[in-house]
């Protein structure tokens, strides 16, 4: 008896800890990030996939392996489409993990598929893990898509 008890409570903790860990993917969460000036190796890494800080940027990690990532190209090209008529449109970036390993590292990339929105200040605003839902990631820029007052 004490043997399927302590199973029960295996099984429960285990529940519990993946519905917290399922509530949080495909979740908008504002970074703290770092902007782009002042960090060098972070700007040239950017750069050289293609965030310059001019226009605002999603930019979403992938690889061919993945298969979530496919949705999330989907979500981010659509949004992106949406928006392309605004005064500042996003860019859309993917970046193939396998391919850039130092920027994933600079970004804290851990799992596939995340996805980072920058302001057009080359600023970090948002961080998504998992697949972004339209409505959300179109919240998150449709501000950035303005430009600022000077």
């Amino acid at each position: 008896m004490m043997q399927i008890t302590i199973l029960v409570v295996v099984l429960l903790a285990g529940v519990a800890a993946g519905l917290a860990i399922r509530l949080r993917e495909g979740r908008i969460r504002t970074s703290r990030g770092r902007a782009m000036i002042g960090d060098d190796t972070r700007t040239e890494l950017l750069a050289a996939v293609g965030v310059h800080g001019a226009t605002p940027a999603v930019v979403h990690f992938s690889a061919q392996w993945c298969g979530p990532c496919a949705a999330v190209r989907r979500v981010v090209a659509g949004v992106v489409a949406d928006l392309a008529q605004t005064p500042q449109p996003p860019q859309d970036i993917e970046v193939d993990i396998d391919a850039e390993p130092a920027l994933a590292k600079e970004l804290n990339v851990l799992s596939l598929p995340t996805t980072f929105v920058f302001d057009a200040r080359g600023r970090e605003r948002f961080r998504i893990s998992g697949v972004p839902k339209a409505g959300d990631l179109r919240s998150a820029l449709t501000p950035l898509t303005v430009p600022e007052a000077a």
